[in-house]
């Protein structure tokens, strides 16, 4: 093979497909964020996003392919109100209290079903489908994981008192978090949720 001749992509291999991969997978995210994974089925799916079943297995693989990459397109969207507050603030209880008010927010808008889909994602499920409820498990872990990280920070360096109990705040805090989705998805307002968050930040340990 000469310097000028290239491998074939595979990515360019087969026959390409004739529908908005990025849209339907939008879709996908609407549909499994408003009835649940078990309770969307392969017929829901190719309706919505309107393609044939054979279509969307060579596109996503699987339902539980396309379910996981969908909770990763969320997580990059609606779901990184964790990510924004890190970033935006310099103090642990401006994060916290930033990260639930966003969450409020999220929760609540009318652009997308209430409520947080990793929250309430698989909690119960059948035998079936272990590995994806194991992967939103894995996904819970990871944000009280992240809140924990973050209040060990502020702990060392003089923000908490030395004795704080870090995991036990962020497990704290994570439950706010999965309350306010469930009565989000029950239909409570954002105000109702921020009357939730003055609450809990009235728990905030101080020197």
């Amino acid at each position: 093979m000469t310097t000028m001749e290239k491998k074939p992509d595979k990515a360019k291999r087969g026959r390409p497909l004739s529908f908005n991969r990025q849209a339907a997978l939008h879709t996908a995210l609407q549909l499994f964020w408003a009835q649940g994974y078990e309770g969307t089925s392969i017929a829901d799916l190719v309706s919505a996003m309107g393609i044939a079943p054979p279509s969307l297995y060579s596109a996503f693989g699987s339902k539980e392919q396309l379910y996981l990459e969908a909770i990763e397109l969320y997580l990059q969207g609606p779901g990184s109100f964790i990510k924004h507050a890190l970033e935006q603030t310099s103090t642990a209880r401006d994060f916290i209290q930033l990260m639930l008010l966003n969450a409020a927010t999220e929760f609540t808008t009318h652009s997308h079903p209430p409520g947080c889909i990793v929250s309430t994602g698989l909690v119960a499920s059948g035998a079936l489908h272990h590995k994806v409820a194991q992967s939103m498990r894995d996904l819970r872990s990871a944000t009280l994981n992240a809140i924990g990280l973050r209040l060990k920070d502020a702990c060392d360096h003089g923000e908490l008192p030395t004795d704080s109990d870090c995991a036990g705040m962020a497990r704290f805090f994570g439950a706010i978090i999965q309350g306010m989705s469930i009565q989000a998805r029950d239909g409570a307002s954002p105000q109702e949720l921020q009357a939730m968050i003055r609450l809990a930040m009235t728990c905030w340990p101080y020197h």
